[in-house]
């Protein structure tokens, strides 16, 4: 089965950048400058930023629906990224991290939950979207829980 990742458009983030820190407080982020190699994707290009990037983490509703399922987690951005959007391929942010699939119908009701290793993704979304209910699947980062990618089929 084909599927489509993407990662966030990066034009609702866009001015966040211009923000003095004490604007991005009231917008619940913060400004962050990376000191690390892993643990900073960013969700619109679908990669790790790299030591020194600056990068902002808000607070992101990324399923808005009127269900119980509503959610909204913290996630980063890095600014002039251009957004992951590719069929039949796994950017190597998902590819090496510990992901939580969940599946969801057209009503946005959860169909279907699996925790799967990056490397083994494409079974996992092969699986869950075999289910002719579910019409798109949310990629989380396992451990902090945090929103990842969208995945649908292509």
């Amino acid at each position: 089965m084909h599927f489509r990742i993407r990662g966030l458009s990066a034009e609702p983030f866009a001015d966040l950048f211009a923000l003095t820190d004490a604007e991005l407080a009231q917008r619940c982020a913060v400004r962050r400058t990376v000191d690390a190699d892993h643990g900073y994707p960013c969700r619109i290009s679908l990669s790790d930023a790299k030591i020194g990037d600056e990068v902002i983490l808000v607070n992101y509703e990324h399923l808005a629906v009127a269900t119980p399922y509503r959610s909204r987690h913290a996630i980063y951005v890095r600014e002039g990224e251009v957004r992951f959007d590719a069929v039949d391929q796994v950017p190597q942010m998902l590819r090496k991290r510990l992901l939580s699939l969940r599946g969801f119908d057209a009503d946005g009701m959860m169909t279907s939950a699996d925790v799967v290793e990056g490397r083994d993704i494409e079974a996992a979304i092969t699986r869950q979207l075999a289910d002719p209910q579910t019409r798109y699947l949310h990629a989380h980062i396992a451990r902090p829980g945090c929103y990842a990618a969208h995945i649908e089929r292509a």
